[in-house]
This record gives C-alpha cells, structure tokens and sequence, in this order.
C-alpha cells in the first residue's frame, strides 16, 4: 500500500511540474533578460552602478513574478510586497560584491558640517539598484500610456522592450557621462 502511494505522489508530481501551465510571458522574460545583462555587465567590467541597474531590475522581477504566483492573497498589496522583499533580500547580500562608495559635496548654505553643507557617501550599487527596481515598477504604467496614445494599439512585447530600453538607457548614460 505504501508503494502505491509513493507511486502516486510522483505521478501527481511529475504531472504538475513538467506539464506546462498558461505562460506569463512578461515577467519570466523580464526576470531572465534583467539577469543575463546583469551576469554579462559584470564579465566586461562595467561600474557598479550600472550592475546595481540590473540586478535591481532582476530582483524586483523576481519577486513581482513570484507574487503573482500565489495563488492566495493574505494581504493587501502582496504581490508588491513579496516583490520589495525579494529585492532586499537579493541586493543586500550582493552589496559587499559590488562596494563602490562616491562622494557629493553638498555646499549650499552654512558651515561645513551641517546638513546642507557637508560631504556625502553614496553607494554606486544601491542607488543603481533602487533605479533599476523603480524601472521595473513603473514600465509597465509608461506602456499604457504608450498604448493609451496610440489608441490601444502596442507592439508585441512592448513593455518588455520599453522596460528594457529604459534599463540600457540608465546604464549608457551613466557609464558615458558620469
């Protein structure tokens, strides 16, 4: 009788993960696109910032993906939540990878040392990787509106491309004129 059931929890289990299920195009391609060019800047040397562009990206992707995933909402806002956690959760460990501090001066009003005038250390990595996440979040919001402009007509794939284009964008101009 044990053997049966074992056999039966296979089954049922190798049904539900090698029987494909409706696709999700947009974010399994998003996360996996946002991954690769992550792997792929790091290979050539490129800055941190435009690393953190990326993983940011990857990490948001990630999680909004997941989020969708559940099936069950048990609170408000849970596919965004569950994205926010797996960004921190997947830059937060690769920061010490990644460590590039900068310096601002600020120099506005008053004696050096007080807020608006003194030096800041920025972390290249992390505010790259607060843009890319912001990117992910609000590409698809840029595409209805793409959409709504042309009359509810869009391109295959539109918000994919336009998230990535955005992404590339971010990262050329910091890396030719920062």
């Amino acid at each position: 009788m044990l053997k049966r059931s074992y056999a039966f929890f296979v089954i049922a289990f190798g049904i539900n993960f090698f029987v494909p299920k409706v696709a999700l195009a947009h974010c399994p391609l998003c996360t996996i696109g946002a991954g690769a060019v992550a792997v792929a800047a790091a290979w050539f040397g490129i800055s941190s910032f435009s690393i953190g562009v990326f993983l940011g990206a990857f990490a948001i992707a990630l999680g909004l993906w997941i989020g969708k995933l559940l099936k069950k909402q048990y609170m408000p806002h849970q596919t965004l939540i569950v994205g926010i956690i797996s960004f921190f959760t997947t830059i937060i460990p690769l920061k010490p990878l990644f460590y590039d501090n900068s310096a601002i001066l600020v120099a506005f009003s008053g004696d050096y040392g007080t807020w608006l005038n003194t030096t800041y250390l920025i972390d290249k990595f992390i505010i790259g990787s607060v843009i890319g996440a912001v990117i992910v979040l609000l590409g698809p919001k840029i595409s209805k509106l793409i959409s709504l402009k042309r009359k509810g007509k869009f391109l295959s794939y539109q918000g994919i491309i336009l998230v990535f284009v955005l992404l590339l964008v971010t990262s050329l101009f910091y890396e030719f004129l920062a």
